[in-house]
Formats: C-alpha cells, structure tokens, sequence
C-alpha cells in the first residue's frame, strides 16, 4: 500500500515556549499563523527554603528536547512534513538565573526563579548605596531595585556556592536567563554552543543598559559581576544558531523574545499606546511606547519591548508586573488539596457567583506592580461561617483581576490616555468565569484572540521574519486578522468601585508581615502554620468549615 502523501502546508516556525510552570512547542503555518501542533510538559518547581523557588535546569532542557520530539511525532500522524519547519524561536520566563560549566554543560546550581525572595538582604544592602538624588540602576536600566532581577540573584549564587566562586576563578562560568541556558545547550553545548541572549531578556537583569542597548560597566561594577560571564547581546530576530540534535537538527534558531515580550508581538501590539495583559504564573500589562523610554510616575517598568532584527529600531514598553496570578491556583490545588486540576476553580467558582465578602490577596514573593513591597505575605480575610472553598476560590480569580486593575490603573495615569478595552492571553483566558470578572472590574471590555497561544506566536513571528529565513512577513497589510471573543462590564460602575476599594483596604493588611532577617532564616516563628507564610485574617477567631488535621488545612 503506497504511503499516505503529506501534506503541503508551505513554510512553518516552530516555537519553544519555556514558562514557570510548563514547557511546551508548539508549530505555526507561517502564512496563515495556524496552530498545527503542540506539545506540554508540567515543569516542578522546588522550594528548599521559605521564600526561596528553584528549578533543574536540566529538566527544562530535557522537556523542550522532549516536546520538540512528541511534537514532531504528531506532525508526523497529521501527515506534514517537520522538513518544512525552517526556523525555531525561543520564548522564556524572564530573570531566572542559571550558571552552567562551559566545558561539561553542567549546570553549577539549580535555577533561581525569578519570584525567588533570598536576595531581599542584598537588595537592602545594595539600596543604601544608591545615592537619593542619582538612581543610576533605575536610569539604566529601568527597574526599581528588586529581588525579581538577575543581579542579585547572580550575585547571591557567587557569594554562597562554591562551585561557582570556583568556576568564574577558572574561567569556566557561563551566565544566562533561561533562553541564554537554551540556545546555548541546543546549539552544540560545549562543543561550539552560542552564548547569546536578545535584548528584551537582557534587559530584565539589571545589567543592560537600555539607551546604549550593552552590557553597563558602572553596573557591573556596582553589582560586582564580573563581565566576561555574560552572553552576547543579539537582537530578536536573527540567526543564532543551528539545532546539533534531535528531529530539527539542522533547523536555525532565530527568535529569541521574554515572554512577556513575545506576547507583545503575537498580539500584534506594534503601535505606541497599544497593549496586551498576559494571565500566566504571574500576570503582566505591556504597552508599547514606541522608540522612545518613558519612565514611570506610578510603580512601572520601563523595558524593552522588542528589536526585530540586527538593523531594525528598538522598541520600549512600559510593564506592570504582578508575581502571582495562575500561581495562586496551582497553590490552591498543590499546597491546600481544594482542587485536583487547574481546571477545577472555574467549576468551584460557579457554584457560587461570589466571594461572599471573602478578600484573596496573594502576596506570596511580596507585591510587585504597583508597591514593590517585599514585605508582604498573602492574607484572605473577610471570612464567615458561611465561606468555603467555593468562595475562597472565587476570591482567588477575583484577586488576579484586581491585580490587574492596579497595574492598569497606574498605566493609564503614566500615558495619559485610558486604555478603551483590554487585549488578553495566556493559559488563564480559557477561564470564562476570570474573563468576566475582569471585564466587570477594570469596567472596560476584554478582547481576548480566539487562538490564545500569543507568546508562542511572537516568538514564532520573530523567528520566520528573520535575515536568512524570510518566511514570515510583519509588514502590517500582510498580518493574519484574528478572530476575538469579546466580554463586556456586567455590574455597574458603583458596584466595581466598592469592590475595588475593599481590595485595596486587604492589601494594605497584607503588608509588613516580613523582616528581613526572619525572611532569610526562614524562621517559622513569624508565619502561621501554613504554608508559604500565608496569613488568614479572620473576623472571626476560629472558621467554622475548615479543620486544621495532621498539619493539613481541609475545607468541607
């Protein structure tokens, strides 16, 4: 029997996308921007320490090796060709922190994520030096001095691990965020793997300074980090590399976006003043300000955005962060037992329509966007005899939205110009119930694409659009439309106001749980019992539904 004939589909771009909490490849028709296949692998993130979050690097290397091949396997089933795939980005969480050995590939520690709260001792010591009157950090580089960076992180693993001290002596230390540890292991490794980063990944370390578009002397210097660890500074859309294993060997590299970048890009954000708000382990508000850096009056960054090509302009934004949105579900299902999959607060929160008076606000590596206050811990409070699970998880979909609204508000009040709607993506969209709320809380519609796969479009954009590959056009008249699902305000604008404004009164409540020195000892003394320093504040002394058993919190 003759073999089935493959089909003829034209150039595709495949796209590794390596969140916090997953891995996944996923592949595009570059003519039509078609999801054709993907693949997902969960990615475990380990907590050794109060306040601290690691993961393997080697395991996320071997999970875009292993959703490359499985992906590549589906293709094959739907009869395409995986030799018409002509180019891979890369997308990635930003400011995770990894140093490897250049002569085995080892990696020399476990990653420091980027919600890792060890440095805030760091952070601290270092802000004292910055003089009142001259933030050179934030001048350069646009970001408030923070645990979230690469610098304090890369500077916390140089002045507590040995084997790092030890290989930066020896001249064997590579430094890189996520895409940096990829593109130089899946490029050959120690056997010829490029060490680069793009400018948008750059840019989240604290080292990079976005005017002059390189590494900065006088921040290295004030950081302590010794320069020739750092990866080449490329654009994002440009040949990097070639694949040296697997299905695509051969296959260039040329896409290298953050995440939160290329969901600027699949978004099609391309003009100043348009932006996009990814739900993802965190939640993050983007909005392109064109070539020029504005600098934030309200508690943003100001960030690359995206330079789509080696001669092409640099493009800034300015970003509300917010460390904890699809986090807190993953909390819900993983710490508390409340729910078996993600999948699950939706149906929980239907149930009842209403936090019922119940407040989640989940500071659990401090507050970003707007406050950046690293002393602040999660707290629910607002509970009755009457909560349960329903509410507590209708309240966690409810805290991601008033999230947002801040970082949205603090948005509007640094451009001027309210945003009409707000464009979404990311794993959390599929949420109806979420998508709702968030249209009744910001009183604004949410626009949200039908294909919700944006930040592995970016990347997928950036790659095919670049020299030597070609296959993907970004001129604006040959972009694909995209079909949208729209939700509109269902609650007046008094009732969003006052629930608003009681959030704002949890938040403040949540605050200054955390000295530094209990945040590093990781003393159990100044948390409850619970996990993650997670505080109940309660108007009533004891919550009738819930029974505290074996160190297990149950709700009936």
């Amino acid at each position: 029997m003759a073999a089935a004939k493959k089909a003829v589909l034209g150039p595709l771009v495949g796209a590794v996308d390596q969140g916090t909490s997953s891995t996944r490849f996923l592949v595009f028709n570059s003519k039509t921007a078609e999801l054709l296949s993907h693949h997902q692998v969960e990615i475990k993130q380990e907590f050794p320490k109060e306040g601290w979050v690691e993961q393997d690097p080697k395991e996320i290397l071997q999970s875009v090796y292993e959703c490359i091949e499985k992906t590549c396997e589906k293709l094959g089933e739907l009869n395409i060709d995986i030799s018409n795939i002509k180019a891979i980005g890369v997308s990635n969480q930003r400011e995770t922190t990894v140093v490897w050995d250049k002569l085995t590939g080892e990696p020399l520690y476990n990653a420091v994520v980027w919600l890792d709260l060890r440095t805030q001792s760091t952070v601290e010591t270092l802000s004292k030096r910055i003089p009142g009157n001259n933030n050179f950090v934030k001048s350069k580089t646009g970001l408030p001095l923070s645990t979230y960076f690469s610098a304090v992180k890369l500077r916390w693993l140089l002045d507590n691990v040995g084997q790092v001290q030890k290989a930066v002596e020896e001249d064997r230390a590579l430094f890189g965020t996520i895409d940096a540890w990829l593109i130089w292991s899946l490029t050959g490794g120690p056997n010829g793997g490029v060490h680069c980063t793009d400018v948008t990944n750059a840019s989240r370390t604290m080292l990079f300074n976005i005017h002059s578009l390189e590494w900065d002397n006088e921040l290295c210097k004030f950081f302590e980090i010794p320069m020739k660890i750092l990866p080449n500074v490329r654009s994002s859309s440009e040949i990097y590399g070639l694949m040296k294993a697997g299905a695509l060997e051969g296959v260039p590299i040329s896409g290298c976006l953050g995440d939160q970048s290329a969901a600027l890009v699949g978004q099609m954000c391309f003009q100043d003043g348009q932006a996009k708000n990814t739900y993802g382990t965190g939640c993050f508000l983007l909005c392109n300000t064109g070539r020029k850096c504005v600098f934030s009056e309200h508690g943003l960054l100001t960030t690359v955005a995206y330079k789509l090509g080696r001669d092409k302009p640099v493009y800034y934004a300015l970003e509300g962060s917010v460390a904890i949105a699809g986090a807190v579900i993953r909390w819900l299902r993983d710490n508390l037992g409340i729910i078996k999959s993600s999948e699950e607060i939706e149906k929980l929160a239907k149930e009842v329509g209403t936090s019922y008076g119940c407040y989640f606000v989940p500071a659990f590596s401090g507050l970003y966007a707007p406050y950046w206050e690293p002393s602040a811990r999660g707290i629910i409070c607002g509970l009755t005899q009457f909560t349960n699970k329903c509410h507590i998880a209708f309240a966690a979909l409810e805290a991601v939205c008033f999230q947002t609204r801040e970082i949205l508000d603090a948005m509007n009040r640094d451009c001027g110009i309210p945003l009409s709607h707000l464009q979404v993506d990311g794993g959390m969209t599929s949420n109806k119930i979420l998508m709702q709320l968030q249209a009744d809380i910001l009183y604004i519609p949410v626009v949200k694409p039908s294909m919700p796969e944006t930040t592995a479009l970016g990347a997928a954009m950036a790659a095919g659009a670049a020299e030597g590959v070609g296959v993907w056009s970004l001129e604006p008249d040959d972009l694909s439309a995209v079909t949208m699902e729209r939700f509109e305000p269902q609650i007046n604008a008094e009732e969003s106001g006052i629930r608003y404004s009681t959030w704002k009164k949890a938040v403040m409540k949540s605050m200054g749980w955390v000295t530094t020195q209990s945040a590093e000892s990781g003393d159990p003394s100044i948390f409850c019992s619970l996990p993650l320093g997670f505080f109940i504040v309660s108007s009533m002394v004891m919550l009738i539904g819930a029974r505290y058993i074996s160190g297990q919190l149950l709700f009936n």
